[in-house]
């Protein structure tokens, strides 16, 4: 899981502890997240699978794609598709993903990349893999997360983010054990590069095994933490999760996260995705590819789909 590495993680800016008085969160609940097929047929786990949309809020979904060893000839994508209503995330720990849009927008993500696509009033796109990893195989494993907008914003002009690894805020944790690659949002002073809509916070940590973490978290955010790899322990309380695992916290001011010190041998850290976002308090009106807040809108942005009014494929496709 290369993503973003560095030799050192002394070397970085210390997320400091927060104070002993700040109130930690204690853990709500842990699911498991199906496995399922999308696109063309590329594997995913459903991260959100059975979980209440008030506990998510403003987040609506989200995927971890592979991860998944592919042999020649196997790498697959989306086919063009429409989205209205919230943002697209998709992060790539391994391999190398294309996208296009009908506004103009896309470009290559790989290691530690990430693609955000606003979608606002209404846009097609497609992703894939590159002609070359469909030719030799390879790995491939990233996520994809929905982020909601509030009904003042779901109409926006359509908008496209490629975000370099390279870009991302690096951080280590107070004693250097973890690495935290801050994305989205502020984490204890400092701000990652993705510019959002909606108030959130998106982190990638990797703890070495032994390792403890204790951050600073928004009262006004909610938290989940979705174990992408290894296995560790959640809240002060301990509670064991693993691969393909969600976390959901309750309320407060810190989280806590420990790795075991035994690890898999195909994992020899835990490597988990941190997401914390004011929620909108909206009502949601989810169905396939479009998020809105009424039934009536549903509609309407399907029947503007099939009339053209979302976009057309580009005839350079």
């Amino acid at each position: 899981m290369p993503a973003v590495t560095v030799p050192d993680n002394l070397a970085l800016p210390r997320v400091l502890e927060p104070e002993a008085t700040a109130l930690p969160r204690p853990v709500r609940g842990i699911t498991t997240a199906p496995r399922g097929l999308e696109g063309e047929g590329f594997p995913v786990r459903h991260a959100f699978a059975d979980v209440e949309m008030s506990e998510l809020d403003p987040f609506i979904h989200l995927d971890q794609i592979g991860e998944v060893e592919w042999a020649a000839g196997e790498p697959k994508g989306t086919p063009w598709h429409p989205h209205r209503g919230f943002e697209t995330v998709t992060y790539m720990i391994d391999g190398t993903f294309e996208h296009q849009d009908s506004n103009g927008g896309g470009g290559v993500i790989t290691n530690g990349d990430t693609q955000w696509m606003t979608a606002g009033a209404g846009i097609l796109h497609i992703e894939r893999p590159p002609e070359a990893l469909v030719v030799s195989g390879g790995l491939f494993h990233g996520f994809q997360l929905w982020v909601n907008l509030p009904s003042s914003d779901k109409f926006l002009a359509p908008r496209y983010q490629d975000l370099r690894g390279s870009e991302t805020v690096l951080l280590t944790s107070a004693d250097g054990g973890a690495l935290l690659r801050l994305i989205a949002g502020s984490l204890d002073g400092h701000r990652g590069p993705g510019s959002t809509h909606t108030p959130i916070t998106m982190i990638h940590a990797t703890l070495q095994p032994g390792a403890r973490v204790r951050l600073p978290w928004p009262a006004a955010f909610n938290a989940l933490a979705y174990v992408l790899n290894g296995d560790g322990t959640f809240g002060d309380e301990g509670r064991a999760a693993g691969l393909g695992q969600l976390v959901r916290f309750g309320p407060g001011e810190s989280l806590t996260i420990a790795a075991n010190r035994q690890q898999e041998g195909r994992s020899p850290n835990l490597d988990v995705l941190l997401l914390g976002g004011q929620p909108i308090g909206e009502p949601v009106a989810w169905y396939g590819p479009f998020v809105m807040n009424s039934h009536a809108e549903l509609a309407q942005a399907f029947e503007d789909y099939k009339q053209g009014r979302l976009g057309v494929i580009p005839a350079s496709h």
